[in-house]
């Protein structure tokens, strides 16, 4: 037995020293990259992985003068008060329908886009176009809740004037709780659709041109192209991005709904997102907000390990 261990023992160790030989060849070879890694992994370390650890103020009734480690525990309390509070129903309610909405809407907007500009043969007319519909990523967004009042507005509004030259009333579109999510899909498909569309333009690019000259010998057509051919080769950036998405679906974006957001909507655009920066943030209620972070994030990570095992065993894509 004595002399079995000791064989196991040996060969143990001898595997470990041929992976610690080739991690060393390995990283001999290629240290370039793994020096342009360590900001990357930095990055992820300082600004993700290190916050973590603030998530136990969930189960504290946090005070900034006592900090993490001192305050009292509290245990469950905060995620008690948060599913018991008056108007929670509404704002899951709220968050789930807007995000469905985005994914239904907003999602296959830049693929449809990517699939129209790689129709376009003019390289100039492509990148003019490319550029236009790149711009509005970088406006903020207050600047497009201006543009959409500029718009909207039922007094000065461009789209109020043509109604009412057309002998129509003025609508106050802004105001309104039924155009509340329309606005807001609207709004974030007009800013985001050209930037989110450079990922599926470069798997596009990733296509090799043989396979579209090949079907075009055998007599295809652009539709043909596109179905058998263009899609295809997008859809394992498609999967990932979707089950990303999926993953983020409590996730809706605080800037985009609170410039947007007034007495008047409060019914239909009160989300996640906006409950905690009014009943966490400005209460000062800093333990309810983590708690209602975690509880998104657990939520968040519960949805993509289902997502992505669903589409392992349906496409054969995944995240892992």
């Amino acid at each position: 037995m004595a002399t079995k261990a000791a064989s196991v023992s040996l060969n143990n160790q001898a595997g470990l020293s041929k992976r610690r030989g080739r991690f060393r060849r390995a990283l001999s070879a290629y240290h370039a990259l793994y020096i342009m890694l360590i900001p990357g992994l930095l990055f992820f370390a300082v600004f993700k992985y290190f916050p973590m650890a603030g998530s136990v103020i969930a189960f504290k009734d946090y005070n900034i003068f006592k900090g993490f480690w001192d305050s009292s525990w509290v245990g469950w309390h905060w995620f008690e008060m948060f599913f018991q509070a008056p108007n929670i129903r509404r704002v899951l309610w709220n968050t789930v329908v807007l995000s469905s909405y985005q994914i239904l809407f907003a999602f296959p907007a830049p693929i449809i886009l990517a699939l129209m500009l790689n129709e376009l043969r003019l390289m100039h007319m492509k990148r003019i176009v490319q550029t236009i519909l790149y711009l509005p990523h970088f406006l903020s967004w207050s600047i497009i809740f201006g543009l959409a009042v500029m718009m909207l507005s039922p007094g000065t509004g461009m789209v109020n004037g043509w109604i009412q030259a057309a002998g129509g009333e003025p609508v106050a579109f802004l105001q309104k709780a039924a155009y509340f999510r329309t606005l807001i899909v609207g709004t974030g498909i007009w800013k985001e659709m050209g930037w989110s569309a450079i990922i599926f333009i470069a798997a596009l690019a990733g296509i090799n041109p043989s396979l579209y000259e090949a079907a075009k010998m055998d007599g295809a057509g652009r539709w043909a192209l596109m179905r058998h051919i263009s899609i295809p080769g997008m859809l394992p950036a498609i999967v990932i991005l979707l089950l990303l998405k999926i993953g983020n679906i409590l996730d809706l974006g605080f800037e985009h709904i609170w410039v947007f957001l007034n007495p008047l909507t409060l019914s239909v655009g009160d989300v996640l997102d906006t409950y905690i920066y009014r009943e966490g943030v400005t209460q000062f209620k800093y333990s309810l907000a983590t708690s209602v972070g975690l509880f998104k994030s657990v939520i968040g990570l519960a949805l993509i390990l289902t997502a992505n095992k669903i589409s392992n065993r349906i496409s054969g894509e995944g995240l892992f």
